[in-house]
């Protein structure tokens, strides 16, 4: 029912696309305002800092090592462990510190 003081509500067909749109706009400026103030780079250490005193990074190493000698050490190529070790780090860092993934996320996104 229309109204004086509100406006028209959108159709739902326009609604994610304009609210998409706005998502990336302040993705955007986001992303612009922690690279000028230098805290990306301070975000992104701090999470590096993190991963590596719960072991999460040595955690990773091993599954890189025992992949290459259970495939070969000529036979093995970056984009394969790539492809191998994200979900497995991913799931081992969600499961060490939650908080600490939805910001390393964050970062990666922008």
């Amino acid at each position: 029912k229309p109204s004086v003081n509100r406006p028209p509500t959108p159709d739902e067909d326009d609604a994610p696309e304009s609210f998409e749109k706005d998502e990336v706009t302040l993705r955007e400026i986001i992303n612009v305002k922690l690279v000028e103030s230098g805290e990306k780079e301070n975000l992104m250490e701090l999470v590096r800092d993190r991963l590596v005193e719960c072991g999460w990074k040595d955690e990773m190493r091993i599954v890189c090592r025992e992949h290459v000698k259970k495939k070969g050490r000529k036979d093995v190529t970056v984009d394969e462990l790539i492809r191998v070790i994200t979900p497995k780090g991913r799931g081992r860092a969600v499961e060490q510190n939650p908080k600490l993934h939805c910001i390393s996320c964050s970062l990666m996104v922008f």
